[in-house]
């Protein structure tokens, strides 16, 4: 069946949201529950008051809750970094106020992306999002990315794929995925883009 999702890294991404929200929601009622009791409760439980038992209860589980958060966390980490056999590589390259872009399996493919100004936009066309040359990828091929900039820092996102990657001049990052439904994804500038600080000069 066809899936809400673009892409099994996003769906992982949903899943672990939804899982992590669960959790927060019964800790949340939870405490809100005892803190509740604590003002409107007049009696006091003396065994309570000083006790082992129950201090160890109190340190020892929220560790153990923490556990369930940090394990799917760092599985989803590890599953973004992995980089698969890619069918298709295409080098994306940062710059103020456009992307340029080359195809590497293909020779001499390479172009700019740059954002269509309000004023020239059609009625259809979407404020802010719409580019002049549009990237075409492959469905259910694995894809890797070459991200890299020109001049400051800038961040290649597509919040629907669930990828963000940093571009940094000077150095090369990439990111895999795969597309598992055909449609038309926007990307939106998540960096706050700035000249790069010279350590060795502080």
């Amino acid at each position: 069946g066809l899936t809400s999702w673009s892409s099994p890294l996003m769906e992982q991404l949903n899943f672990f949201h939804d899982h992590t929200l669960l959790i927060l929601t019964m800790i949340t009622i939870l405490v809100g529950y005892i803190m509740g009791m604590l003002m409107f409760n007049k009696f006091t439980n003396r065994y309570l008051l000083h006790g082992q038992t129950i201090e160890i209860i109190w340190t020892v589980l929220p560790a153990i809750i923490l556990m369930f958060i940090a394990f799917p966390s760092l599985r989803l980490l590890y599953l973004m970094d992995e980089i698969n056999t890619p069918s298709i590589t295409l080098k994306s390259i940062g710059h103020q106020w456009y992307w340029s872009y080359e195809y590497s399996d293909f020779l001499n493919l390479e172009f700019d992306s740059y954002m269509i100004p309000t004023n020239e936009l059609d009625m259809n066309g979407f404020r802010l999002l719409d580019v002049d040359n549009r990237i075409i990828l492959p469905m259910n091929n694995q894809i890797r990315i070459l991200v890299t900039a020109t001049d400051v820092l800038h961040s290649w996102t597509v919040p629907s794929l669930g990828v963000k990657v940093d571009a940094t001049p000077g150095r090369l990052n990439q990111i895999n995925f795969l597309i598992n439904r055909p449609g038309l994804f926007f990307g939106q500038c998540s960096e706050i883009c700035g000249q790069i600080m010279d350590l060795y000069q502080l």
